[in-house]
């Protein structure tokens, strides 16, 4: 079981990027994915969910507008569109799956239930 974590860069405010997580070893389509982030000094926090029953999404007040997850189930790929970046997005974003159905937002963004922690990807967002 592998999820592994892509896309990440440097970006001025305003730009955007897409992350992806490709995953292996598992059957995408029966599994929640999330995504969360980590700032130098900060605890992890959760950015996105997309529950697998029914592709309901969950979102982070401060991303809310600007970010948008999707999966590919044929390329086993959970993505996250991210528009109009600014400075305090800068972390490390992972990717992590969870076996339960996400119905609300503290279950996605708590990442209590979520495991198979991938590598993470740096995103900068920096003039």
């Amino acid at each position: 079981v592998q999820l592994q974590a892509s896309g990440g860069g440097l970006v001025q405010p305003g730009g955007s990027l897409r992350l992806s997580c490709e995953a292996s070893g598992f059957q995408l389509s029966i599994y929640s994915i999330g995504w969360f982030r980590q700032a130098p000094g900060n605890q992890r926090e959760g950015v996105s969910c997309l529950s697998y029953r029914d592709r309901k999404t969950f979102y982070a007040d401060s991303v809310k507008g600007r970010f948008t997850i999707s999966r590919d189930v044929s390329k086993s790929t959970v993505y996250l569109q991210m528009d109009d970046l600014k400075p305090e997005d800068t972390a490390v974003y992972y990717c992590a799956r969870s076996p339960y159905y996400i119905t609300s937002s503290d279950n996605c963004l708590s990442g209590r239930t979520f495991e198979s922690w991938g590598q993470g990807t740096l995103v900068t967002v920096s003039s």
